[in-house]
């Protein structure tokens, strides 16, 4: 074959160009295109610079930060799901669901990988735009620690200028976590959940219970009776266990870019985010893991 008809073969499988049944005529009101459909023009113009001349890792920082808080907003969708569909006793929807919080976790952990592409050189050329504001104000991750469990009433301070968001969180605070409606779900599958922790203030963290802590050993020593039960224990704990890795690689970007200064919000920086790896949402089933091993070696 000559050269010049491989080049015409090779040239024809490249084009593409668009097929006649494309459609290209969004002038009728009741089309939406693509970047209707997702509102671009307001998307792609909330990433405002404050540093002029504008400088690029600032750009960085602002998309990273926007991305993570749409990634929390989907997050805590999914676990509001999981919560209704614990409410009926629905295995399949929660395990799913909870496969899909998981999966937004992983994409939440890879943000600071890209993020860490930033030095402290490059912080330092815009880290006066950002004032007194922190990733601790906000209120997307605040909404799923809450539905996760750490109810903290006094994390509330930083969001009382904003009645808002005030009205929105203590909302959150006071219904059921989602190991609240965990209790009630095995209350429901005839365990014997004390009715004090089935009526108790919702707005107050849960810290663990001996007496549930004997259920879920039950649930454990006896998983192909209470397989549905098992499976759902351990996929909380891999919700857990991802939440500290995020924490964790946070922690990790955070001292590699600033040290040990404090935070822009006014904490003291790493030590203050280093405390939330203490925290824990599932106490109860970290607890049968001891119990159970304690067990075996009687």
């Amino acid at each position: 074959m000559r050269l010049e008809e491989q080049m015409g073969d090779k040239d024809r499988y490249l084009e593409r160009g668009i097929e006649d049944t494309l459609v290209t005529d969004f002038t009728e009101t009741h089309r939406k295109s693509y970047g209707d459909f997702l509102q671009l023009k307001t998307l792609l113009n909330l990433q405002k610079t404050f540093q002029n001349p504008a400088q690029p890792d600032e750009m960085l920082f602002i998309i990273i930060h926007q991305v993570s808080e749409l990634w929390l907003k989907l997050m805590h969708h999914q676990l509001v799901e999981v919560r209704r569909f614990l409410q009926q006793d629905d295995f399949g929807p929660v395990m799913k669901n909870l496969d899909r919080v998981k999966a937004i976790q992983r994409q939440l952990i890879t943000a600071w990988e890209t993020l860490l592409t930033m030095t402290p050189a490059d912080y330092m050329t815009f880290r006066q735009a950002l004032g007194s504001s922190s990733g601790f104000q906000s209120y997307g991750y605040r909404q799923i620690e809450f539905i996760l469990g750490n109810k903290d009433a006094s994390t509330l301070k930083v969001h009382e200028h904003d009645a808002e968001v005030m009205e929105v969180l203590n909302a959150a605070l006071t219904k059921p976590s989602l190991y609240d409606e965990v209790l009630h779900m095995l209350a429901r599958q005839g365990f014997d959940v004390p009715q004090e922790l089935l009526d108790r203030d919702y707005s107050q963290p849960y810290s663990g219970d001996p007496r549930i802590v004997k259920i879920w050993v039950q649930v454990f020593r006896n998983t192909e009776k209470h397989w549905d039960l098992y499976a759902l224990a351990e996929k909380l704990m891999d919700v857990e266990s991802l939440f500290q890795r995020w924490r964790f690689d946070h922690v990790t970007a955070v001292e590699r870019v600033i040290g040990n200064q404090p935070g822009t919000g006014g904490s003291s920086g790493v030590s203050f985010l280093r405390k939330a790896l203490e925290l824990r949402f599932f106490h109860d089933l970290y607890d049968v893991r001891t119990e159970l091993m304690y067990a075996g070696q009687e």
